[in-house]
């Protein structure tokens, strides 16, 4: 065989190695940022539902401390913030944000606080949400 045509192929098999390389790495590259986008959206959608979560709750139970429980179906957006909790958060989360709705419901049959009367302010069992928000923030990494 020539020498002429060895260094052609050599040349022509440089030039494929050096392609599919640059092609690996373009495509290892893009699909890393797709991973990393995709982790970041879902973390702000958590993040989005854990806001909504909190803000409900947190009328709920403000109405809790001051009414009875006239109308259930007060509970429909809490429940159902619950039920996408259940889609995109982990396991401790949900149980973290049961537990809200459980307290907030049993708060609904206590007796009403009056907030005007130094006995009825508020105690250490108001902060119903501490235990959600640090899961939240575990979850987040926050």
């Amino acid at each position: 065989m020539n020498g002429a045509y060895i260094s052609a192929i050599a040349a022509l098999a440089g030039s494929g190695i050096g392609a599919i390389a640059s092609f690996a790495t373009t495509w290892l590259s893009q699909d890393a940022q797709e991973r990393a986008r995709r982790v970041a959206q879902r973390a702000a959608r958590r993040e989005h539902v854990y806001g909504e979560f909190i803000e409900e709750a947190s009328k709920l139970f403000t109405d809790a401390l001051t009414h009875e429980l006239e109308d259930p179906s007060k509970f429909v957006r809490l429940y159902a913030l619950v039920g996408r909790l259940r889609l995109l958060a982990p396991a401790d989360v949900i149980a973290s944000a049961e537990q809200v709705m459980q307290h907030i419901v049993e708060t609904y049959y206590l007796p009403n606080r009056d907030f005007s009367n130094p006995q009825d302010r508020p105690r250490d069992d108001i902060d119903v949400l501490r235990g959600f928000s640090e899961a939240c923030r575990e979850d987040l990494g926050v």
